[in-house]
C-alpha cells in the first residue's frame, strides 16, 4: 500500500497524471471515500491526462459515462452511489464494455459487488485537514506492478 497526502487540487491532478502515465493497457480502479473526498475530481483529472477533451460529466445521475480515448478504446467512469442493489447494473450494458474499455474508474464499488470486473487498484480518499489522504492498494498482479512503476 502507498499513501500520499494531496494538499490541494494541483496535487490531485499531479497524482492523476502519474497514474495515467503509468497505468497498464487495461485497468480497473475502484475509488472509495466519503462524499466530498475527491473521487470525481481524481477521475476527471485522470481522464484529462488520457486525452479526453470536452465536457467530462459526473456519472452521479447517469451511473455511467463513457469516453473515447485518443489511442483507441474507451474509459468508463461509474458512480454507483445511487444503486440500491448490484443487480441494477444488468441494465447498464456493462458486459459490452468488457472488451472495449481500457480503463474503468468505479466510484462506490461496494454497491456493485459481484457485478463488476475485479479491480487492479483500489484508491481510497479521505479528507485530512484542508487536503486529502490517498491510499493506493494493489488488488491484482497487474496492480502490484503498476504501484511499483508509480513508486519510481
Amino acid at each position: 500500500m502507498s499513501e500520499r497526502f494531496l494538499a490541494d487540487p494541483a496535487a490531485t491532478e499531479a497524482l492523476a497524471a502519474r497514474l495515467a502515465a503509468s497505468q497498464p493497457g487495461r485497468a480497473v480502479v475502484y475509488l472509495a471515500g466519503d462524499l466530498g473526498a475527491g473521487k470525481s475530481s481524481l477521475a476527471r483529472a485522470w481522464l484529462r491526462e488520457l486525452g479526453v477533451r470536452g465536457a467530462i460529466k459526473s456519472p452521479t445521475y447517469t451511473l455511467v459515462e463513457r469516453y473515447p480515448l485518443p489511442g483507441g478504446g474507451e474509459a468508463v467512469h461509474l458512480d454507483l452511489y445511487r444503486l440500491s442493489a448490484a443487480g441494477e447494473l444488468d441494465f447498464l450494458g456493462l458486459d459490452e464494455l468488457a472488451d472495449q474499455a481500457r480503463l474503468w474508474l468505479v466510484e462506490w464499488p461496494d454497491r456493485g459487488a459481484g457485478a463488476l470486473p475485479a479491480p487492479d487498484l483500489r484508491v481510497g480518499l479521505a479528507v485530512q485537514g484542508a487536503g486529502r489522504l490517498a491510499r493506493l492498494q494493489a488488488a491484482s498482479p497487474s496492480g502490484a506492478a503498476w504501484l511499483e512503476r508509480l513508486a519510481k
